[in-house]
């Protein structure tokens, strides 16, 4: 009895701390240039961005509702492995994001990981 007590306990805590590790993520994101914003919220059991602003006269092909960050799921704290788009290509790439400090890493990477680029992002809302 004691066993099932503590398992329910422990599967409990585990139940309610595991999505605050999402959380931070979830929400509305600028990129470091101004360009765009990027709205990450849950889809199905993964996390995905897509794009809610592109600033006006901004010479990107990227379009408002364009995802660019799909199948992403946690790879451990603060941290997420998927998929990412280039906005003006289409591109899709491996893709990590990370949160660090008050800001956001995102990485697209090709050829096994030899080409990558990064992009950072603050947070809005």
């Amino acid at each position: 009895m004691r066993f099932v007590r503590l398992s329910l306990a422990l599967s409990t805590f585990l139940l309610t701390t595991s999505p605050s590790l999402a959380d931070d993520i979830f929400g509305t994101w600028l990129r470091d240039n101004g360009a765009l914003q990027v709205k990450f919220e849950p889809c199905g059991d993964a996390i995905c961005g897509n794009i809610v602003w592109v600033k006006p006269g901004s010479d990107s092909k990227a379009k408002v509702g364009q995802r660019l960050f799909f199948e992403m799921r946690p790879n451990g704290v603060n941290s997420w492995t998927g998929k990412a788009a280039s906005p003006d290509s289409g591109s899709v790439y491996s893709g990590k994001m990370s949160i660090e400090g008050s800001g956001l890493n995102t990485s697209g990477c090709m050829v096994g990981g030899l080409i990558c680029k990064s992009v950072n992002w603050k947070k809005i809302s």
